[in-house]
């Protein structure tokens, strides 16, 4: 029985852990991606192929991409047939290898329904085989697994286009890689927020902002290690440092920049932003020095003086700051 609770419990979670990511938003970022999709293998291994985008996405721009493969794996207890309602406790993968009928679509017959031994996880031994034929994975993970889901990433060394909280900046296992330039943000999505389907939740969004049978989720971020344009567009800087306007810390040897845009132009030193200049790194005009010690304890890169790890100026602590350098001083 005990067991039997077990299993129920993380079928629960990795059901509310289900955002299904729309069309629209998918298509507005995988377009500045196109180049590097040609005679690839595309993994989707957090997506349930019946109402997944991702798969939609690929199998329809299956031959404008150049693709060579497309695989798409589900947890189990999701729907076998993709145009019928049965419900089935049966793990599945799907396989596309293009259009052979010259129709432009990816017709059911077109398509391999493969049934996995296991529950379709993606830490388990059929998912990481089926990881290590892929060259680039696709996917909104587990918000919940976004730690684990990136290092399995990073140890099979693939390149991948995921979904995260930006929050997940700062988290220990992730901020390294940002800072090692292993990984960083896409392009994101409108007003720093996107809307999933997920039934488990409630809808506390404005009448403005509320979509019917949709979650609003702020702060989600693109997180890749493909390169992109973005990255190498420089910030224009306008502002002239001050002691008034750019207070130093108390404990940590920088200065308060309490908004990106807002970046001095002559300041040499040590500043600390908020995660949100993310958007707008450019590793060749800032180097990544670290994040407050209340982020993760030993990441600051030497500038704590001690006390508090929050980030404290003018009696008040500034929520999760990034530090930073202008290298082009």
């Amino acid at each position: 029985m005990a067991n039997t609770n077990t299993d129920l419990h993380k079928a629960k979670k990795a059901k509310k852990d289900e955002f299904y990511t729309q069309l629209t938003d998918i298509e507005r970022e995988l377009k500045h991606y196109k180049n590097h999709f040609k005679g690839k293998v595309v993994y989707c291994n957090c997506d349930d192929p019946r109402i997944s985008n991702f798969f939609h996405y690929f199998s329809h721009n299956f031959e404008k991409l150049g693709l060579k493969k497309l695989i798409t794996t589900c947890y189990k207890n999701q729907n076998r047939d993709l145009f019928s309602q049965n419900n089935s406790d049966q793990a599945i993968m799907l396989e596309y290898n293009g259009d052979k009928n010259q129709n432009n679509v990816p017709d059911i017959e077109e398509i391999g329904i493969i049934e996995l031994k296991g529950d379709g996880d993606f830490r388990s031994e059929e998912s990481i085989e089926l990881l290590k034929q892929a060259d680039i994975v696709v996917t909104n993970p587990p918000f919940s697994l976004f730690r684990e889901y990136v290092s399995q990433l990073i140890e099979y060394d693939k390149k991948f286009l995921i979904i995260g909280h930006q929050n997940s900046i700062t988290y220990k296992e992730i901020f390294p890689l940002i800072k090692e330039n292993k990984l960083w943000l896409g392009y994101g999505f409108k007003r720093n927020m996107a809307h999933f389907v997920n039934k488990h939740y409630e809808d506390y969004a404005s009448d403005a902002d509320h979509i019917d049978g949709m979650i609003r989720v702020s702060g989600v971020q693109w997180f890749t290690n493909m390169d992109v344009s973005k990255r190498h567009e420089k910030m224009i800087l306008y502002k002239t440092f001050n002691e008034n306007d750019y207070p130093k810390y108390e404990n940590y040897d920088a200065i308060e920049v309490s908004n990106t845009k807002d970046i001095p132009m002559d300041y040499k030193g040590v500043m600390g932003v908020p995660i949100t200049f993310m958007n707008k790194f450019n590793p060749e005009q800032f180097e990544l020095i670290g994040m407050g010690e209340d982020n993760g304890t030993g990441h600051s890169g030497g500038i704590w003086k001690g006390g508090s790890k929050s980030c404290l100026y003018n009696g008040k602590a500034a929520y999760k700051r990034l530090f930073i350098r202008n290298k082009e001083l």
